[in-house]
């Protein structure tokens, strides 16, 4: 048995707390099901031809830039980010955050089927304060203010001096954080189903990546160093998930694939595009990062 991790806790209130301990666990980390056995009768063929189109998917997952080095988060992880840097990428963050739930509502409204629609609102409801049941599920889950993974994000910025008006809308986002938004409307939430499917499978991936541990990392060096009241539950639930997500991204791919309209083709394509859009994200966030670190240099040499 794991310990407990972390609590969160907003305006002095304990939302969640952290922890595989079976009892808290429930209302926090989702034991995540896999995906249901497709209803076409699995043959020798089409076992074939699943394995010869996962070795495409995983060729291209595998090979893209962005899933095999995050120059950003490999710099963050050393824990060197200044008050400013860390301001910043706090506010991108949270932009790409907040504006996700656009996304994952687009993706409920474009579900193809009821079993689709549902999925999609279990990761809805539960971002926007639903928690899991034991079950797994977000039904007859209760419901909290302070459950929102938002509001998990906003207390941390909060230990960093910003205002709630100062992050997560759309007007903080620079261009490199608005076109990856943008990019999860028109792939993730596709109205074309084996667009959209690509587009997960590529997400699921690249969460599994390592990037959130990254991350991690550095906020804990941070916190050890500087802050040492700054809560990093958000940060490591979404870790905790996304490991498990990782476990069954076979399995919806196998489902995804036993579909009558499946389009390889069109799975593939949305899954470049996420993965090219994530890229635009984490390379903006290194260039904001870079110039911040430049202009800081350049005044302490003014002062000199």
């Amino acid at each position: 048995m794991l310990q407990e991790l972390e609590t969160i806790s907003i305006l002095g209130r304990p939302a969640a707390t952290l922890s595989l301990v079976p009892e808290l666990a429930a209302e926090t980390i989702s034991p995540v099901a896999a995906a249901a056995p497709a209803d076409a009768c699995i043959t020798p063929a089409s076992e074939a031809a699943l394995a010869a189109f996962k070795t495409r998917v995983d060729d291209l997952i595998g090979s893209h830039p962005i899933v095999n080095s995050n120059q950003f988060t490999s710099w963050f992880s050393q824990g060197d980010a200044s008050p400013e840097q860390l301001r910043q990428f706090t506010v991108q963050f949270s932009v790409f955050s907040h504006l996700f739930i656009e996304a994952q509502l687009r993706k409920c409204i474009n579900a193809v089927d009821l079993a689709s629609y549902r999925a999609s609102k279990e990761i809805l409801m539960n971002e926007l304060g639903v928690m899991f049941t034991a079950d797994g599920s977000i039904d007859n889950g209760r419901f909290r203010f302070t459950a929102a993974h938002f509001e998990w994000l906003a207390e941390f910025a909060s230990h960093l001096g910003l205002e709630f008006n100062q992050i997560g809308k759309r007007k903080h986002g620079i261009a490199s954080t608005l076109e990856f938004c943008d990019a999860l409307m028109t792939w993730y939430s596709s109205d074309d189903e084996s667009t959209a499917a690509g587009a997960s499978h590529a997400i699921e991936h690249w969460a599994a990546a390592g990037f959130w541990k990254e991350l991690i990392a550095g906020l804990k060096i941070i916190k050890e160093s500087q802050l040492a009241d700054l809560p990093l539950g958000f940060w490591v639930f979404h870790d905790q998930i996304e490991d498990q997500h990782a476990a069954h991204t076979d399995d919806e791919l196998a489902a995804a694939f036993a579909k009558p309209d499946f389009c390889e083709e069109a799975f593939l394509a949305g899954g470049k595009a996420m993965l090219d859009a994530v890229a635009i994200f984490w390379n903006g966030l290194d260039e904001q990062c870079s110039i911040a670190s430049h202009n800081s240099t350049a005044s302490s040499c003014d002062a000199l």
